[in-house]
């Protein structure tokens, strides 16, 4: 019998002081049971760095919602869809393969990949070549003890507060707080 995700839940308080984006905001995550708490809160976390696209991309038109992650390899982590359905940002957290962000980008206007772990500069060593073919792809790095310091957030029922500030992304919540600074590769 397979396992089933565990549903999270988290109560996001936004200050996105760089792009003007202020608000509350109820997330449900689904945690597939090979999915570490680390790479959840970068989900989240990527969640909170493109919140404003929904006003700047789609004029308030828009979703910003959680794809089905591990549970689905064939959808994003996170998708910013407009109201016609159309594709308009791609998200993907990890290290994956050049074919799958090639995939993602006949399907959308944009694609946006955060690497982390320690095994992200191997990583990146071996794909770097290959994704510099990809005109619609970013590709930015969290630093692994930034996003293992995130991990120690998670919690069942979340209360959160991120602040976006000079590029610097501040999560909090009753457990700590942890300062990503995403460092662009692509």
């Amino acid at each position: 019998m397979a396992l089933k995700s565990t549903i999270f839940k988290a109560a996001l308080q936004l200050a996105d002081i760089d792009h003007h984006c202020y608000g509350d905001h109820a997330l449900t995550l689904a945690r597939h049971p090979s999915e570490t708490d680390e790479r959840m809160m970068v989900r989240v976390a990527a969640w909170a760095l493109h919140a404003h696209a929904v006003d700047a991309v789609c004029n308030g038109d828009g979703t910003l919602a959680f794809g089905g992650g591990l549970s689905d390899p064939e959808l994003p982590d996170l998708a910013l869809t407009d109201y016609t359905g159309r594709t308009r940002l791609w998200i993907e957290v990890g290290q994956p393969d050049d074919k799958t962000l090639s995939r993602a980008a006949s399907r959308a206007d944009a694609v946006v990949l955060y690497a982390y772990s320690s095994a992200a500069d191997v990583w990146w060593r071996g794909a770097e070549a290959a994704l510099a073919r990809q005109p619609k792809l970013q590709v930015w790095r969290l630093p692994a003890e930034q996003t293992q310091a995130l991990a120690e957030l998670a919690e069942r029922t979340m209360a959160l507060q991120a602040t976006l500030h000079d590029s610097v992304l501040t999560i909090s919540s009753d457990r700590g707080s942890v300062s990503l600074e995403p460092q662009r590769w692509k």
